[in-house]
């Protein structure tokens, strides 16, 4: 590999590696909370991407808290797993589950009693969603502002245990999502 340099104005940027091109990703879906459902599904994603990339902008219709979690293709037999990393700038915890019904708590938004106007955010990776013949596997970086002191973040990873492409993702709260959430899906075109 070569070095890279950019520059743009007066800054520069040095590296080793490849540019990942800016067509590279491609809008598939977005939608938004509805107030009245705790799910919001992409059904039908086209099977001609590498990876998958989920961005959410999200809060609860109630309670302080909401948690998260994420299915594929609407299953809910007990075959995912989640290893989690959480901090809020006062301490640090790690987790493990496995046999899960989803990728349960992949991390928590804000609910109308929570900070006023704060949102959680999410990116989401599933990698080799397409495969017929490796389980899937998901990356989530998140945080929020729940309580106005500390901020949260989340490091989780997710195991999609089955072999099945992945057509469909479902998000799902244990709250509504608000007028407010936004998603969007992106398709990540191969190398």
């Amino acid at each position: 590999m070569s070095p890279i340099l950019d520059s743009i104005g007066s800054v520069k940027a040095y590296g080793w590696g490849a540019l990942l091109s800016l067509g590279a990703f491609e809008s598939i879906a977005s939608a938004s909370g509805t107030g009245s459902s705790n799910t919001i599904s992409f059904t039908s994603i086209p099977q001609t991407y590498t990876s998958l990339q989920l961005r959410i902008l999200g809060r609860a219709s109630s309670g302080t808290v909401a948690n998260v979690g994420m299915r594929c293709n609407g299953n809910s037999s007990n075959i995912y797993t989640r290893h989690q990393i959480k901090g809020d700038g006062a301490s640090a915890t790690a987790t493990g589950a496995i046999s899960l019904a989803s990728i349960t708590e992949s991390f928590q938004v804000p609910g109308n009693t929570g900070t006023a106007n704060a949102m959680g955010v999410a990116i989401i990776d599933i990698h080799n969603y397409t495969s017929t013949t490796q389980n899937k596997t998901i990356r989530i970086f998140a945080g929020n502002d729940l309580n106005d002191t500390n901020g949260t973040i989340y490091l989780t990873s997710g195991l999609f245990i089955d072999t099945t492409a992945v057509t469909e993702i479902n998000l799902i709260t244990s709250s509504n999502w608000t007028t407010t959430t936004q998603f969007a899906l992106y398709g990540i075109k191969g190398a």
